[in-house]
């Protein structure tokens, strides 16, 4: 019958197929394609730079908390995983002198220049964010609502409150940027 070999043959393409199928699911390595292998991120695309939280892949150190010094007050800050954050930590101690601009945000002249590599060409600051102003080469604590802005590099994020305390500083301050001691 012509019929039974046209069913085998769909039969034997379709099983193959299905084999083909279920052997995509995994790579030479053993992993599982929706899994990242050993050693690899699980995410894709670039980091989220207002995560600063560390993951199993790159386990915060030390060096990437700083204290931020205005007066007599001190808050805490985490820096993100990048080479501009990784610039600040080593001018580090710095004291800062910083202006009122616009009414959100503190910034100041930091004494070098920070590396933008691997750094968007701008940024949308959050309220509570601390930045770097590559143009004008200032350290910025965003305590107001900032929109986009090319030059803009978001470093990390400010403790909980700290935006608000700087939101009632007015003028100038001096600001001394320092590793954390915690």
């Amino acid at each position: 019958m012509p019929s039974i070999p046209v069913s085998r043959s769909l039969l034997a393409t379709a099983l193959s197929a299905l084999l083909g199928l279920a052997g995509a699911g995994c790579d030479d390595t053993g992993t599982d394609a929706g899994r990242a292998p050993t050693g690899a991120s699980s995410t894709t695309g670039p980091t989220d730079p207002h995560d600063p939280t560390p993951t199993s892949e790159s386990p915060q150190d030390d060096r990437l908390r700083i204290d931020i010094t205005i007066g007599e007050q001190r808050f805490h800050a985490t820096l993100s995983d990048s080479a501009a954050a990784r610039d600040l930590v080593a001018q580090l101690p710095v004291t800062v002198d910083m202006t009122d601009h616009g009414g959100v945000e503190k910034t100041g002249a930091l004494p070098s220049p920070l590396s933008l590599d691997g750094q968007p060409e701008g940024a949308d600051p959050d309220v509570g964010d601390l930045g770097y102003y590559a143009p004008g080469n200032d350290l910025v604590l965003y305590y107001g609502d900032q929109a986009y802005y090319p030059g803009i590099v978001i470093l990390g994020r400010l403790d909980e409150t700290a935006a608000q305390q700087i939101s009632a500083m007015n003028g100038s301050v001096t600001a001394t940027i320092e590793a954390s001691g915690e």
